[in-house]
């Protein structure tokens, strides 16, 4: 019996005005036992987000109405879809879009010609590291300042809460729990990306980056230890 039974099939929002690849995704995410909404532009694809919020979006960068990061930033700036999981489709040189929309919070990227695949497992992958965050009970402190509420998947810094995208929660979780230890860039993505070869290390400095915007003046408690990787220091 398939691990899907008895529960609602998980639903997939693929936003891309290409007919040709809503099609294929459609179909291999189908056939991989999710439920797949098709939209071939941002604007419908917003409107649909009033009346349900999917499990995770397939979002293709070039789009007629909207640019895919304007959609990202809208869906990282809103309380109720901030922790809605993103991954990005993008061409081979659209590079500065890549790294922008991780920088605003998106997941994981695929460029353009992927392997269906591919993203089958990425999406699995992203669900997958989501969820396991979500089934954790526990509250982590760090100094009094940073509060990281595991079961409820939020961050709150001197008392102000912060909206983390999934990755960086679960990247400032690593570090917090770790405090005073360093990892580095490779250790971060063999514990947060289980491995996954197609995860660069430059995706961990831009995170780094975003958290510590966040985090206002807590931002110093994150270290980068020269040659080696990045640390979190309470004392700081």
């Amino acid at each position: 019996m398939s691990s899907e039974a008895g529960r609602e099939r998980r639903r997939i929002a693929v936003v891309d005005d290409e007919p040709d690849i809503l099609d294929l995704v459609e179909l291999h995410l189908s056939r991989a036992g999710f439920a797949v909404d098709g939209f071939p532009d941002a604007g419908s694809f917003l409107d649909s987000l009033r009346a349900s919020v999917p499990d995770l979006v397939v979002l293709d960068l070039m789009l007629p109405d909207h640019h895919g990061t304007d959609v990202c930033r809208r869906i990282r700036e809103d309380d109720g879809l901030a922790r809605l999981p993103v991954i990005m489709l993008t061409a081979l040189g659209e590079e500065t879009d890549r790294v922008l929309g991780l920088e605003l919070g998106a997941d994981d990227y695929l460029t353009k010609p992927f392997s269906p695949r591919e993203l089958v497992a990425r999406v699995r992958a992203v669900l997958r590291r989501s969820e396991a965050a979500g089934r954790e009970e526990s509250v982590i402190s760090v100094a009094g300042r940073i509060r990281l509420d595991v079961e409820r998947y939020t961050t709150t810094v001197d008392g102000r809460e912060v909206s983390l995208t999934p990755t960086e929660f679960r990247i400032l979780k690593v570090l917090a729990e770790g405090r005073g230890r360093v990892y580095s860039r490779s250790r971060l993505l063999e514990i947060l990306w289980e491995g996954e070869k197609f995860v660069f290390e430059r995706t961990i400095d831009v995170h780094i980056r975003h958290i510590r915007e966040k985090l206002g003046d807590a931002a110093g408690m994150i270290q980068n230890v020269r040659g080696v990787g990045y640390k979190l220091d309470p004392r700081e």
